[in-house]
């Protein structure tokens, strides 16, 4: 297991912009994460002002020139935006096409149609696993909670039995795969190899998604049981179209960027020359923003006009996926620059001084510093970005397996405990009809189980790769 060790200092070139000590760095630290909190939680500040106000206040009190602090948090807000924008811009258009031509409708038709009984909670972890791919978290939730409901009210179902799985598949996707905001974040602060990143962020996630979906829901039903809410099952999509695409054209376009990026990093590792044509073909075709753009593409083709949509109807479509994002393009893109404040005032070498001489695993360390901020904002996503920035650092010394641990090693952490500060637990609240104390016992529990399932996980893997 890769740990902190001396050499690590030495690889670390960055010229801070203060020369502040690591007493005052540690303050800034701490008061620029607490400003951040406060924000967002108590007076409920978006988390763009919150992240950029933090990052001035972690500059001011840390002794840097106020100048030089603004430009590390745009440089840093420019360079992860232009990292990852666009990837989650195809991740957007990609899942609006999916919801709006019914094709999700129709892997989740095809797939409950081949299940009942004891299967119900598998087939449902499934559905939301494949469909968790492409969208956001919240999309889909919006997209599986009528599912979800109708299964468990016509089946007889107990509604945590069937919703505990198919909440679990969208977390655990959300949290440690690509490409999601989060893990694409981590990755780019981090210089992790994505492909890599995805290959194992696929296998930490079977195994956590099982435990923390369908076993766990076995509990999670006995703890908690209600019926669906009538008023929270809405019209699908697909109810209003004539038709929709098939099922094998459906997935096979979900699942082409992870079949190209998965390739890239295979080729890369079989072939190992830079040179070598084969290789570089991949590393075109496997790089995620090709890989993307040739789903959504070809999704015009296998999801779209199947449904009937006319050209005239695709932009619009497109034009409406992008609205949404705009939100957490900027949260993402303000990580990037507190990150890279914190990697400016010297605070990433300030955490390798400091910790040196501790016997605790670096994986272990960006788990808990993903944890603490979780627990703290209740964001995945500024967990994830706040805890990259502070331990990129570590990663100069890794090796590439070590580096994509890392990262999910991050992703974990930040999906830890989901409490009344997030707003995925008041979604879930709601849409299920629960209390705030059944939602603990259902949707918070199952989060940490994710959190300490995966971690575990890493920490494992990172024995023995």
């Amino acid at each position: 297991m890769t740990r902190l060790s001396v050499e690590m200092l030495a690889a670390d070139t960055v010229e801070p912009i203060t020369s502040a000590g690591h007493a005052q760095l540690g303050v800034a630290v701490l008061v620029g994460i607490a400003v951040i909190v406060l924000l967002i939680t108590k007076f409920k500040l978006h988390a763009f002002l919150s992240l950029t106000l933090g990052s001035l206040v972690l500059g001011a009190l840390a002794g840097a020139p106020l100048d030089k602090v603004i430009v590390s948090f745009t440089t840093g807000l420019g360079t992860t935006v232009a990292g990852v924008g666009v990837l989650i811009a195809l991740g957007a258009i990609l899942g609006k096409m999916l919801a709006d031509s019914g094709g999700a409708d129709q892997i989740v038709d095809t797939i409950l149609a081949r299940a009942s009984g004891r299967s119900m909670p598998w087939a449902m972890v499934l559905i939301a696993s494949v469909i968790g791919l492409p969208l956001f978290f919240e999309v889909g939730v919006v997209l599986l909670i009528p599912v979800v409901l109708m299964v468990a009210r016509r089946g007889n179902y107990s509604l945590m039995r069937i919703g505990i799985p198919a909440l679990a598949g969208l977390s655990v996707m959300h949290g440690l795969v690509p490409p999601h905001p989060g893990p694409l974040v981590a990755i780019d602060a981090i210089g992790a190899n994505l492909g890599v990143t995805l290959a194992l962020g696929v296998l930490v996630a079977i195994p956590t998604v099982i435990i923390a979906g369908p076993l766990f829901s076995r509990y999670a039903a006995r703890w908690v049981d209600v019926p669906a809410p009538d008023r929270m099952i809405p019209q699908r999509v697909s109810e209003d179209l004539e038709k929709r695409p098939g099922f094998g054209a459906t997935l096979t376009t979900i699942l082409l960027p992870v079949v190209l990026m998965l390739s890239k990093a295979l080729v890369d590792i079989v072939v190992d020359d830079p040179e070598n044509t084969v290789q570089r073909v991949f590393d075109v075709i496997g790089s995620p923003l090709i890989a993307l753009l040739a789903s959504v593409l070809v999704g015009i083709f296998t999801l779209l006009r199947p449904a009937g949509f006319s050209k005239e109807r695709i932009s619009p479509l497109v034009e409406k996926s992008l609205a949404p994002i705009a939100g957490i393009l900027l949260i993402v893109g303000a990580g990037g620059g507190f990150k890279q404040t914190l990697i400016d005032t010297g605070v990433g070498q300030m955490v390798l001084d400091i910790s040196k001489d501790w016997s605790i695993p670096a994986l272990l360390l960006a788990w808990l510093i993903a944890v603490a901020i979780r627990l703290a904002t209740g964001s995945a996503t500024v967990a994830t970005v706040s805890a990259a920035g502070l331990v990129a650092p570590l990663a100069a010394d890794m090796s590439t397996t070590h580096a994509a641990l890392l990262v999910l090693a991050i992703g974990a952490g930040s999906l830890f405990f989901s409490h009344v500060n997030d707003a995925g637990f008041w979604l879930v609240k709601e849409y299920f009809g629960l209390n705030v104390g059944q939602t603990v016992k259902t949707w918070s529990v199952m989060e940490t189980i994710i959190s300490v399932v995966a971690g575990g996980l890493v920490l494992l893997l990172s024995l023995v790769i």
